[in-house]
This record gives structure tokens, sequence and C-alpha cells, in this order.
């Protein structure tokens, strides 16, 4: 018998009953989630696989012998076809055109955004990025320094956490004229959820820009056509969408943008010749030339079949039901009141289901204003089995907006003589003046159903007071 609150969120979402597919699958594919009474809502972390794909991957494992695809013997010619199919399904699955696009495998999404900064012309170039960033598009910054590039950040503005737009215009307006120019901003946020425009592609494209759109927290639950936007450098981790394989990811790249990047070193597998007496070698065309070593040729073609199954489900049903409990968890948290009036929770981000994802970051906040510390709020839920995720997500530039960090107490925190070599997260806490280090983040994904997120809303009411 459906609940009253289930009846009350389906009049607010009737769309939500459209996905009910999904709850057959979950029952099906998924049913160790209920069978331990797992809460999972950290799907901006990390994808829950379905069995049906481990079943698939470890049958073509059975049944078939695969050898190193550096060779053209019966085995590494078997391996070969599965690994290139897995890479032209991957360019199909995107709509990239093969003419125009290549599929590169990486070990993560990190891996792709290293072989860009290690490779990209910088010298007397610009790298543009956004505040709004991982971790691993900020470090490309460190291969412009090094090389002499102009590095410039557009901020983010509270409280949606969305992009200043007219300084963006300005930037973009004003490339390099006698370097190359790389503008780098993730299609989803990994901190606020906030969807940032892909007509920025064009727009930078307009001006001369390389594009790098960082895809990795927004391919999940969304559907990329690159047949319809055309960024240069796309880089995505698998297990973040479907969650098996770990440990592999992809660089989609446009060919006319890859012939820009040359690499620093080569490795077994990226030459066509190399020779030790005569000093010299030669990289291999394509995307070969960026695939160092052995592939992992054993659990690429399970890259195939959790795309298949992403494909089998749908983006438009993944799409509705992801909006529609995002929907319901913002409107329950914003609405928490304690005794005296003051809100549980600060939301970081939109809060509204217009132009964002399905992760909501806040923090937690008692009767008093003082905020609760997120490794608190972590260890409560960890006790009723609910998984979410707390800190700064590695997007310090929107953790340090979301949480009121100023430049001058980072660059008085930086420039310590203590801090010179070595820097704790303990030490930064202090250099903060107890303003809080980091937030909670609950991410609702494919599989998540409405008892997850009641699941969840139970837990934030035991904090009121």
């Amino acid at each position: 018998m459906p609940t009253k609150e289930f009846q009350t969120f389906l009049q607010k979402y009737p769309a939500y009953k459209k996905t009910e597919s999904i709850d057959a699958l979950r029952k099906k594919d998924y049913a160790r989630l209920d069978d331990a009474e797992h809460v999972y809502l950290d799907y901006t972390g990390g994808g829950i696989y379905a069995e049906s794909q481990i079943q698939k991957h470890h049958q073509l494992l059975k049944e078939g012998v695969f050898g190193n695809p550096h060779s053209s013997n019966p085995t590494s010619l078997a391996a070969t076809h599965l690994v290139e199919g897995a890479r032209e399904y991957i360019l199909k699955f995107f709509n990239a055109d093969p003419d125009e696009y290549l599929a590169i495998f990486t070990s993560n999404a990190s891996g792709a955004l290293k072989l860009v900064g290690e490779s990209y012309p910088f010298p007397n170039g610009r790298y543009l990025l956004t505040f709004d960033n991982h971790n691993s598009v900020n470090g490309i910054r460190e291969f412009a320094h090094a090389r002499g590039a102009d590095v410039t950040y557009i901020p983010v503005m509270l409280p949606d956490m969305r992009v200043d737009a007219s300084q963006l215009n300005l930037e973009l307006a004003r490339p390099s004229k006698s370097g190359n120019n790389l503008f780098a901003f993730p299609a989803q946020s990994n901190f606020s959820s906030v969807k940032h425009p892909l007509e920025w592609i064009e727009k930078a494209h307009a001006h001369g820009w390389d594009v790098l759109l960082d895809a990795a927290a927004y391919v999940p639950t969304n559907k990329l056509d690159l047949s319809k936007v055309k960024p240069d450098f796309v880089p995505i981790s698998f297990y973040k969408i479907f969650g098996y394989p770990t440990g592999l990811g992809a660089l989609l790249a446009r060919k006319s943008a890859l012939a820009k990047l040359h690499r620093p070193w080569f490795a077994g597998g990226t030459i066509t010749v190399a020779s030790v007496q005569g000093d010299k070698y030669y990289l291999a065309e394509g995307a070969t030339a960026f695939e160092d070593g052995t592939l992992d040729y054993l659990n690429i073609p399970a890259l195939e079949i959790g795309l298949k199954h992403i494909e089998s489900i749908g983006y438009d049903v993944i799409g509705e039901r992801v909006k529609a409990l995002t929907g319901w968890l913002l409107e329950n948290l914003t609405s928490m009141k304690h005794s005296n009036g003051e809100p549980l929770v600060r939301v970081f981000g939109p809060t509204s289901t217009e132009g964002r994802g399905g992760a909501v970051t806040v923090n937690f906040y008692d009767k008093n204003d003082k905020a609760f510390d997120h490794r608190f709020i972590e260890n409560e839920a960890n006790k009723v089995n609910i998984s979410l995720r707390t800190g700064c997500f590695c997007n310090p530039g929107a953790g340090e907006v979301a949480l009121g960090i100023s430049r001058v107490e980072l660059d008085v925190c930086f420039t310590r003589p203590e801090h010179e070599d070595r820097l704790s997260i303990d030490d930064f806490r202090l250099c903060i003046d107890g303003k809080s280090s980091g937030a909670v983040r609950i991410s609702v994904g494919m599989v998540t159903n409405f008892n997850d997120v009641q699941a969840f809303l139970s837990f934030a009411k035991g904090l009121l007071s």
C-alpha cells in the first residue's frame, strides 16, 4: 500500500511513474541493495553495477581465450577484435562521428586529463578555466605555468554557484594571438551539480579556443550527443556511469585537436619504431600513440556491456527519475526547521531542479546556527547504513566559494614558513579560523528509489532540535 508521502510525491512528480521499469530492474539486477539494507546516495562518486553486467562479462571470459593485443596470433587477434569493437561502440554511444573523433582508452577521467595537460602546446598561450572544476582539471594549470602560459580562473557566484557570464565572455573574447588557447569547464559540477551551458563550446570555438569538457559527472544521467556539441577533448570515467569495471576511462578527442598535442615521452605500444643506438623514435598514429603499454584488454569488453545496459534503460527514463527524486529531496530538506525556526540546512547550488543534476550539497546547522562538522554527519549516516560523501569532493574552487573561504585567508595560510613544504588538512582547518572545510553531498542516481530518499530525510529529521 503506497504511503501518504509517496502519494504526495507522485502528485507533485507524476512523470516518476514512467520510470517504474527501473524499480523492476532494481529487484532483478540490484537486489543486493535492499537485501543488505543499503541506502546508497553517492552516485556522483561511483555508479552501482548490475549483476547482469558481471554475468555477461564473466561468460565472455569463461568461453574465450584472449592474449596481449600487440601481436597477430589467434588469441591476440581475438582480444584486438573485442578492444576495437568496444572503441567503436563508445563513439556510437556518444553519437561521435568516427571520421571526426577518436576514443583513447585511459585509466580514468584523470588519466585522460593528464594526457591533454602534458601534451598541449601551451607556450605563449592561455589556459582558461572556471572556479568550479575537479582537481584533475585544475592540475593542468601546472603544465601551463611550466610552459609560460597565462592561467585565468572565472569565478562562480552565490547562491546558485553559476559562472559569472560577463567575465567569461570578456575572457573568451581575448585569446592569445601568439599561442594556443584551452578553455576547460565541467558539463556538470561534481560539487553543486550545476549544469553549465554546453553553448559555451561553440562560443569559445568562435574566438579560437580549444575546449575541454569534463563530462565525468554529467554522463551518468545525461546523454552527451557529440553530433550536436563538439568539444575538442572529453574525459570520462566509465565506473561513474555503470559501476563496473573500475580503472577504465576514455579521452574522446577531435582528430583536428589531437593533432596539436605533442607527447613528452614514448612508451611500449605508442610507437612504430624506437631505436637505442639511433636515439630516435616514431610515434604511432591516432589513439595508439596515447595508450601507454598494454591495454586492460580483458576488462575493456565489459565497457560495451555496460553501455548497452544504459541504453536498455534509456537516458530519458534515468533523467526523469533523478529529476523527480532530486526535487523531492531539495523541497523537503529546505523546509526542515528547528523548533526556533532556524533552518536545518544550507544548500550550495540551485534549490530547484532547473539546470542542475542529482547531487545535493549542503551543510547542516544546529538551532544556534552553528554548523555540524561534515565528518560528524557522515559518521552518523554510517550508523544507519547510508552511504553519502563529505569533504570538498576534489573541487576546491567551488568549495572555497561555497564555504566563504577568502583569498586573503588562503594567502596567509600558504605563505606561513611552516607550510612551505607540507600542509595537512588539520593545519588547513586552523588556517581558516574554524570555518567549515567541507560539505555533505547526497547524490541520487539511476537506481535510487523513493524509499532511499525517504530514509535520508528521516535521518535528517533526527538532527532537528
